[in-house]
């Protein structure tokens, strides 16, 4: 079924989403209309940092762990894969994650690729449109 299904084969156009991920998401959220942007799909997920600010002082801490388990873990297992790809041939990764994994650790690295991964799913599903890289500017 998850094969044959237009919503699947769009969100397997994204790197690190794969068929079970796919078929996963669209089981779950459909259409992804309940969620008025990218990163409110992201927050409902749990990878949202928490925000800890007081007294006018900005403080994001870890990500929330709140919603769906499941799905949250799935994109971050994603994530890691392209990570582990990322190292192994660098001249295949997006020049975003390489820089990325210059400043930060791996895990931290793997989930700010799963939350802007989550975002990317949400703007394909409502789109309607398969997944294409921005040229780096």
């Amino acid at each position: 079924m998850g094969k044959e299904d237009e919503r699947v084969r769009l969100l397997r156009t994204i790197p690190g989403v794969g068929a079970v991920t796919a078929s996963a998401i669209i089981a779950s959220i459909g259409d992804g209309h309940q969620f008025r942007n990218g990163r409110e799909f992201a927050a409902w997920l749990g990878l949202t940092p928490a925000n800890k600010s007081s007294g006018g002082k900005e403080k994001l801490g870890r990500i929330t762990k709140m919603g769906d388990q499941y799905l949250r873990s799935l994109l971050v297992v994603g994530m890691t894969s392209l990570v582990r790809q990322t190292r192994s041939h660098p001249e295949r990764a997006s020049k975003w994650l390489t820089s990325l994994l210059e400043r930060k650790t791996a895990r931290v690295a793997t989930v700010a690729m799963a939350n802007k991964t989550a975002r990317i799913v949400w703007a394909v599903l409502t789109r309607n449109e398969p997944y294409s890289p921005r040229a780096a500017v």
